[in-house]
């Protein structure tokens, strides 16, 4: 069996706690979309805080061996987080962050869903990067043109093979 690669277990990990809080964050809205009470009718912090964890898990990271999937739409989103450099590609940094947006959510009883997965992302993220992981975009592979003399083959210098001239006669039908 291969080793663990506890960093892609963190990636999902963060990316639903960042999908649960922008659902959780979103619906705290009164009837009639008005906002509750001490809100203004803007954006709600935790709102954009759960856009960044979104933002930043959505690429995954390149695997040491094996092929990795690339999620729908993941490149642009990796020229993004490829700009930011060590501070998106450390995983001590990215569980101290998780670990840091968690503390204020978990005091909201209706996010803290989003606050424990959060708090679990920041655990595994600091068992990668203990570990010696650290995120790598996946690069797209160049295609490579055909070589003329590889894969094109010659034709066929003999015909092909045909049955003895006996069995090549007709068969009589039977039957009208």
């Amino acid at each position: 069996m291969g080793e663990i690669e506890w960093a892609m277990w963190a990636n999902e990990q963060a990316l639903a706690a960042g999908l649960s809080e922008c659902r959780e964050n979103g619906g705290q809205r009164g009837p009639g979309g008005a906002a509750g009470p001490g809100r203004a009718g803007g954006g709600d912090p935790g709102t954009a805080e759960s856009v960044l964890v979104c933002l930043l898990e959505y690429p995954r990271s390149k695997r040491k061996k094996g092929s990795t999937m690339e999620r729908c739409g993941q490149r642009y989103m990796t020229a993004v987080v490829k700009l930011f450099g060590p501070l998106t590609r450390n995983y001590y940094i990215r569980a101290v962050l998780h670990a840091a947006l968690a503390v204020p959510a978990g005091f909201l009883l209706s996010t803290i869903l989003g606050t424990v997965c959060l708090g679990i992302a920041s655990g595994i993220y600091l068992l990668a990067a203990v570990r010696g992981e650290e995120w790598r975009p996946i690069e797209q592979k160049p295609r490579e043109r055909p070589q003329v003399g590889g894969t094109i083959k010659q034709p066929p210098s003999n015909p092909p093979p045909r049955p003895p001239p006996d069995a090549r006669k007709k068969q009589p039908e039977v039957g009208g």
